[in-house]
This record gives structure tokens, C-alpha cells and sequence, in this order.
């Protein structure tokens, strides 16, 4: 984190617990309810000429850190390249999801961001 790569870069790292603890994890599409902390890397910075700096930067970021990390994922979190993160996002619940979703949008009409595709 000594290492941000434009002023507009941060780290986000919010504590997890209380309420959001209590429900089980099958109780709703979001899991991971044993957690106590959730990471999101911002990386932003002015021009694309920083791309690279700056790609480099939040992945050098997320290796460093994923030791440390339950491998679990927070779905609003993840970019448009990390499709193959979407099932770490719903953990146990992804197949019970995925056939809801061939049920009610077995067109995947609701596809935005990262998504569950129907089974």
C-alpha cells in the first residue's frame, strides 16, 4: 500500500460483523457471514499512459494479500476480467442461485456487471 500508484488509488478495508454476521449463509445469496473484514482495491489515476503502473500495482496488491484472505469474493467488487471469481462471490450457494436463475431468467437478460449464467 506504500506503493499507490496516483493519488486517486486507496485501499479500502471495512469490518464485517454484527448484524451482517447473524443470518446463515444459505439465508441469502451473499455467503460469506464468517468473515470479519472485506478488501477493495481502487485503482484509478489519470491517464492510460499509468495503465500499466497501474494494473501492475493492484495485482501485485491482491497476490500479496490473497494469503492472508478466506478466498471468498464480494460480487460488487470484482472487474469486468475477473468472470472467473463470480462463483468465489457465492461460494456453496452458486448452484442453488444458478438454477433459480435458469428458472427465472433462463435468457440471462439480467447480465450486467458479474452474474450468475443459468445451469
Amino acid at each position: 500500500m506504500t506503493k499507490l500508484p496516483s493519488p486517486h488509488s486507496e485501499v479500502l478495508i471495512a469490518a464485517l460483523g454484527g448484524a451482517s454476521a447473524r443470518p446463515s449463509p444459505d439465508s441469502a445469496a451473499y455467503p460469506h457471514r464468517d468473515v470479519q473484514f472485506v478488501m477493495n482495491v481502487h485503482g484509478r489515476w489519470e491517464s492510460s499512459a499509468d495503465d500499466a503502473r497501474g494494473i501492475a500495482w493492484a495485482r501485485e496488491l491482491f497476490a500479496g494479500a490473497a494469503p492472508f484472505a478466506s478466498g471468498g469474493a464480494y460480487v460488487n467488487f470484482l472487474t469486468a476480467d475477473e468472470a472467473y471469481r463470480v462463483r468465489a462471490a457465492y461460494g456453496t450457494n452458486y448452484d442453488h442461485l444458478a438454477r433459480v436463475k435458469a428458472r427465472y431468467d433462463p435468457f440471462n437478460l439480467f447480465r450486467m456487471n458479474q452474474n450468475i449464467r443459468p445451469s
